[in-house]
């Protein structure tokens, strides 16, 4: 009989949002802010962790009463919308921050890959991170010695295994850093939707890796992700999150289905922030017809347009910032990719509407500094439907074709 590895009860976490400051109108006003800003900010400091008194909109839970069980060597989905609560339990799994409320009962060594680079200290190199990385999770120096070979291999970046991870791009980082985490034997593996940034192939191999560490090693693996098709593939159970609360878990297929429900609510169009501190960042998208119009759905020969409004505190002369998008199918996986490789106000895309075959989809979307990072991220957003009403498809029945149509031609040699 197997026994609980992790144990949730009535784990609760709650953020205070930061609250609009007073603008002095008057010239004696703003010079007395400035003089008292240094206190301001100290008190401002020490309320961030306060909740007393009645809690008005400068408070947000991000999970409200989670409970639940993970059994030894069990490959767990955790799988929501965005905004969830997925990263914020993973959060509190890993020890990055404490619950506001509830307790968690953990037995073993725990390895988290929530972020690309996660614990990786920039000015060292890729050798001396993961010595570091295994010395926080209690590895001797004798244990990392032999795993050495083994996770820089696997990693593919021995080339640059001794170059500052400063210089790294997402992709290395996240190949380096699930090598370090799947390969010091932790008893519980928790990854996070980085594997994204990787190519097929290193997803492939980290898939591989972790049906390894769980169904030979006996390991119990945590898997937040928004691509149904991996989690359907590598994952015994799920659990579905909405609103920071537990709505099932159990049933791979009955939490899947639960997901893709959930996913019929997802609006046509995002809005984003006016304002921002960022140097750019995503205001709106939207799908448009021909005359620019605002629709929600195309006919299968109809023109796909998809319209990008993009913020900026900065003149649009910097080429090293690009707009990526992805088009994903309801099971999250990925369709087709385009890039803007230099950004403006209005960006536009054209898609032939009969390359997607009839069916709903929907974008991850995030700008990006060229081989830097990113600097923002959406991800299944607008909802993307397209009907047909009459194409060569129709005529062969209801008959699942997949979701692209190839537009090739056949040659002679």
């Amino acid at each position: 009989m197997s026994m609980s590895i992790i144990k949730v009860e009535g784990v609760s976490k709650r953020y205070r949002l930061g609250l609009k400051e007073k603008q002095a109108k008057t010239l004696a006003g703003q010079l007395a802010n400035v003089i008292k800003s240094p206190f301001e900010n100290f008190k401002r400091l020490k309320s961030l962790s306060k909740f007393e008194g009645n809690e008005d909109e400068s408070i947000f839970w991000a999970l409200k009463d989670v409970s639940f069980e993970v059994q030894q060597g069990e490959v767990l989905g955790i799988i929501g919308k965005n905004g969830a609560g997925k990263s914020t339990l993973l959060k509190i799994l890993s020890q990055i921050t404490e619950p506001t409320s509830g307790r968690i009962e953990m037995r073993g060594r725990v390895a988290s890959l929530l972020e690309v680079g996660t614990g990786f200290h920039p000015e060292l190199s890729g050798r001396e991170n993961i010595y570091m990385n295994g010395t926080i999770l209690g590895m001797t120096k004798r244990e990392i010695d032999s795993k050495l070979d083994e996770i820089i291999d696997f990693s593919g970046v021995e080339k640059f295994i001794d170059t500052p991870v400063k210089f790294y791009s997402s992709g290395m980082k996240v190949r380096l850093g699930f090598s370090v985490a799947a390969h010091l034997d932790p008893e519980i593996l928790i990854i996070d939707e980085v594997l994204a940034v990787g190519d097929y192939e290193f997803q492939q191999k980290c898939l591989g890796k972790m049906e390894d560490v769980s169904k030979n090693q006996g390991r119990t693996v945590l898997f937040v992700s928004h691509n149904m098709g991996a989690v359907q593939e590598l994952c015994d159970s799920g659990l579905m999150i909405s609103d920071g609360k537990v709505i099932y878990k159990g049933n791979l297929n009955t939490v899947i289905s639960s997901y893709l429900e959930f996913q019929k609510d997802v609006d046509n169009n995002y809005k984003g922030p006016n304002q921002s501190l960022k140097k750019y960042w995503i205001k709106e998208i939207c799908y448009i017809d021909n005359s620019r119009k605002r629709v929600s759905e195309y006919f299968h020969n109809e023109r796909v347009i998809i319209n990008f409004v993009i913020g900026s505190n900065n003149k649009f002369q910097d080429s090293k910032y690009t707009l990526f998008c992805t088009i994903l199918n309801e099971q999250g996986s990925r369709i087709c990719s385009f890039e803007s490789s230099q950004l403006s106000e209005f960006l536009y895309y054209e898609l032939d509407a009969e390359f997607l075959v009839r069916g709903t989809y929907f974008l991850h979307v995030f700008l990006h500094e060229q081989g830097i990072e990113k600097i923002e991220e959406l991800q299944n957003v607008c909802k993307l439907n397209i009907i047909d009403k009459g194409s060569k498809f129709l005529k062969h029945g209801n008959y699942n074709y997949g979701n692209v149509f190839s537009k090739g031609k056949w040659v002679d040699f």
